[in-house]
C-alpha cells in the first residue's frame, strides 16, 4: 500500500482552482477530495527513486473554504490518523477579498553542527500554533519564502550523523550535502516537523531560492564559480540542488496554465522514470542560465507579486556583472508594465534587499569597482578576496542593476495609473528593517518602500547585530562616501532613509491589503510554557491609508 512520506503543501491557488503536492512511498494515484464534491487526481512521476505528486484541484467557488483530504489509491493517508490539529483547508479567494501576505526568509529545520548559540522558537512554528489554536481567526492568505528554505552546506548534528553512516565526512563536501538523496534528507527534516506540516498543508505557499539552497554566496563571482567548478563535488551539488529545488519548491508556483506549457514537468512525467530528463535540464540551466526562469509572477485580485530570482540568473562577468541576464530583467519589466492598471500594489520579492545600510551599500559598490580593475590589478585581487569574506554581493555589488532598479520602481510608482504602494519584499540578511527611497525632483506618485524580514529560524551573532546598527549612523555614511570616492563610484540614482528597525530575533512580517490601503505588522516568536511559541507584535503601521 502506499504511504505519503512528506506533504501534503497547498501550493498555487486562485479563485477557481489549487495545487497540493506530496511524496509517496512507491508508484501511485494520488487524490485530493474536498468537503464541498471538488478535488483531483494525479499519477505519481519518479524521480531518483522518489515519486511525487502535484495534484491539480479544479472546480473551486471563489469566496470560499473548503476542507480537504488525501487519498492514495483510494486509501486515505491525511488527515494523519489521531492529528491534533484542525482538517486542512483551501481558501478560494474571491474578486473582492483582500489579501494577508506573511513573508520571511532563513529558516534552519534545526541549529548546524558546530556549537551555534540557541536560536530561539521557530516563527513558523508559532504561526502555526497560533492558527491551530483558533482556526477561525485571522491567517495569511499567503505565505511567501524568500529564500533558505534548506541549508544544503550548514546541517544539523542529527543530519551530520546521517551523512556520516552514508560516505567519509572528512572527504569534500564533508558535511554538506553530496547529491539529491541527501537533499530528500533535508527537506524530510525541514518540512516532517508536525506543526510545519500542518502549517503548510492549509496555508497556499510561494518560494524562491537563495544560496544557502545551493551553499553559501552561490554566484558571488566569476572567479568564486571557477573555483568552485574546479572541485570534484561542485557539480553533482549543483545539480542535485537545481533538480531538488524544481521537485520540492518550483512546481507549486506554477499555475495550471505554466503547468500544462512547461516541457519539463510534461517529460517527467511521460516516462517510468524522470530522472535523466530534470538532471538535463538542471545541466543545461547551469551551463546556460537563460535556458530557465525561476522568476514568476501571481496576481491576486489587484495585487501583484514578482518574485525575481538574484542568484541564478546573474551575469557574473567583471566587465559586465548584473543582478539579472538581459532576458531575465526584460521579463521583470514586461511584468511591470503589463497593464498597470490592473494592479493597486506592486509586490517585489527578491531574496536580498534592495537598500541596505549606506556603509554596507557603499562598501559594496566600492568592493564591485575594484574587482573590475577601476584602482589596478592589485587592488583588483585584493577586492576579490575582501568580496567572498565579506559577503558583499547583494544589488549593491551590482551597481548598474541597483540603478535599473530604482529606475524601473520610479516608473512602476508613476502617473496615472500608479498604483498606492510599491513593495519591495526581502531577507537574507538576519534581522529586519524598513527603509524608504527619495529620487530627485518628484519622485513616484505610489508609497515605496524596502520590507526586510530575516531570519525565520536561524542564529544572530552579535557582530551582525553591531554592524547593522552601525551602518545606518551618520559617521558610518560618511566612512561610505569615502569609499565611494576612492572607487570612483557615481552618485546612486536614490536616496533612502531606515524609517524602522532594526530588530533581530525570529520574525515575520504581514502584509495586510485592501483596496488601496496597506498596513505591516512585524511579529517575534517567543517562547511560551506548555502551549508552544507565540508571536509578538513589534510594528504595526499603516503603509497606504
Amino acid at each position: 500500500m502506499a504511504g505519503l512520506r512528506l506533504g501534503p503543501l497547498l501550493r498555487y491557488t486562485d479563485g477557481s482552482s489549487a495545487t497540493v503536492w506530496v511524496e509517496t512511498s512507491r508508484p501511485c494515484s494520488a487524490e485530493v477530495r474536498c468537503a464541498d464534491g471538488t478535488g483531483g487526481s494525479a499519477h505519481t512521476f519518479q524521480i531518483a527513486g522518489h515519486h511525487y505528486a502535484l495534484i491539480p484541484v479544479t472546480g473551486l467557488t471563489a469566496g470560499t473554504t473548503t476542507t480537504y483530504e488525501v487519498l492514495l489509491d483510494g486509501t486515505r493517508v491525511w488527515p494523519l490518523p489521531g492529528s491534533p490539529f484542525p482538517p486542512s483547508a483551501i481558501h478560494a479567494p474571491g474578486p473582492e477579498d483582500g489579501l494577508r501576505v506573511a513573508f520571511g526568509s532563513c529558516r534552519w529545520a534545526a541549529p548546524p553542527a558546530g556549537g551555534h548559540d540557541p536560536v530561539g522558537p521557530d516563527a513558523l512554528d508559532a504561526l502555526a500554533t497560533r492558527l491551530a489554536a483558533d482556526p477561525e481567526g485571522e491567517r495569511p492568505d499567503v505565505l511567501l519564502l524568500l529564500g533558505d528554505q534548506v541549508y544544503a552546506d550548514e546541517t544539523s548534528d542529527s543530519t551530520e550523523r546521517w551523512l556520516a553512516a552514508r560516505r567519509d565526512l572528512n572527504e569534500p563536501p564533508g558535511n554538506g550535502v553530496a547529491d539529491y538523496e541527501e537533499y530528500t534528507h533535508l527537506y524530510y527534516e525541514s518540512w516532517l516537523d508536525p506543526r510545519i506540516r500542518w502549517l503548510l498543508s492549509t496555508v497556499p505557499s510561494f518560494m524562491i531560492f537563495d544560496d544557502h539552497d545551493v551553499i553559501d554566496d552561490w554566484n558571488t563571482s566569476a572567479a568564486w564559480l571557477t573555483d568552485m567548478r574546479a572541485t570534484d563535488w561542485w557539480q553533482e551539488r549543483l545539480l542535485s540542488g537545481l533538480m531538488s529545488y524544481w521537485v520540492h519548491q518550483h512546481l507549486g508556483n506554477l499555475s495550471l496554465e505554466e503547468l500544462a506549457a512547461d516541457p519539463v514537468y510534461e517529460g517527467v512525467r511521460e516516462v517510468p522514470d524522470g530522472t535523466d530528463v530534470l538532471r538535463a535540464f538542471a545541466a543545461r540551466a547551469d551551463e546556460d542560465a537563460t535556458t530557465a526562469r525561476w522568476s514568476y509572477r501571481r496576481d491576486f485580485g489587484r495585487v501583484r507579486l514578482l518574485m525575481v530570482d538574484s542568484r541564478a540568473a546573474r551575469v557574473l562577468a567583471e566587465d559586465s556583472r548584473a543582478m539579472l541576464d538581459p532576458g531575465e530583467e526584460a521579463w521583470l519589466r514586461e511584468q511591470v508594465r503589463d497593464t498597470p492598471a490592473a494592479y493597486d500594489h506592486l509586490l517585489i520579492g527578491t531574496s536580498l534587499p534592495w537598500l541596505l545600510p549606506h556603509l554596507v551599500h557603499d562598501a559594496e559598490g566600492w568592493n564591485a569597482a575594484l574587482c573590475r580593475g577601476e584602482r589596478g590589478e592589485r587592488w583588483a585581487r585584493v577586492g576579490e578576496k575582501v568580496r567572498r569574506a565579506a559577503d558583499l554581493e547583494h544589488w549593491s555589488a551590482f551597481p548598474e542593476s541597483f540603478a535599473g532598479l530604482a529606475e524601473l520602481i520610479a516608473e512602476a510608482g508613476s502617473g496615472r495609473d500608479a498604483p498606492a504602494t510599491v513593495c519591495v519584499l526581502s531577507g537574507d540578511v538576519h534581522h529586519a528593517y524598513i527603509a524608504e527611497p527619495s529620487w530627485p525632483g518628484r519622485g513616484p506618485d505610489a508609497r515605496v518602500v524596502q520590507l526586510v524580514c530575516s531570519p525565520v529560524h536561524n542564529s544572530v551573532p552579535p557582530s551582525i547585530r553591531m554592524g547593522f546598527r552601525i551602518g545606518w549612523t551618520a559617521m558610518a555614511r560618511a566612512l561610505g562616501r569615502c569609499l565611494a570616492r576612492h572607487g570612483r563610484l557615481p552618485r546612486p540614482p536614490v536616496t533612502w532613509r531606515k524609517t524602522g528597525g532594526p530588530w533581530f530575533g525570529n520574525q515575520l512580517m504581514t502584509l495586510t491589503l485592501r483596496g488601496r490601503s496597506a498596513r505591516l505588522r512585524l511579529e517575534q516568536a517567543k517562547a511560551r510554557q506548555g502551549t508552544g511559541p507565540r508571536l509578538t507584535t513589534l510594528q504595526d503601521s499603516e503603509l497606504a491609508p
